[in-house]
């Protein structure tokens, strides 16, 4: 029996966990520090389900029919 993905429901954006450089250069871009990034709590369901720990940052990308696609950036936290 196959389990249920949320990540395969179409409401639901493609989450992926950041690699450091990628981070340092949004970061970068923004002229923020880590913290300054909207927060996302650990326990949520998506969060949970791509493994993503407290302390990571998480690239969210949604369509949108005026840029193709958005990218939202989430701080995990505990």
């Amino acid at each position: 029996m196959r389990k249920f993905s949320l990540l395969d429901h179409e409401l639901i954006p493609k989450h992926e966990i950041m690699s450091e450089e990628d981070l340092k250069t949004v970061l970068k871009m923004y002229n923020i520090g880590k913290e300054q990034l909207p927060k996302i709590k650990v326990d949520d369901p998506v969060i949970q389900e791509i493994g993503a720990q407290a302390g990571e940052v998480v690239k969210i990308t949604r369509n949108s029919q005026t840029a193709g696609e958005a990218y939202y950036y989430r701080l995990v936290i505990a």
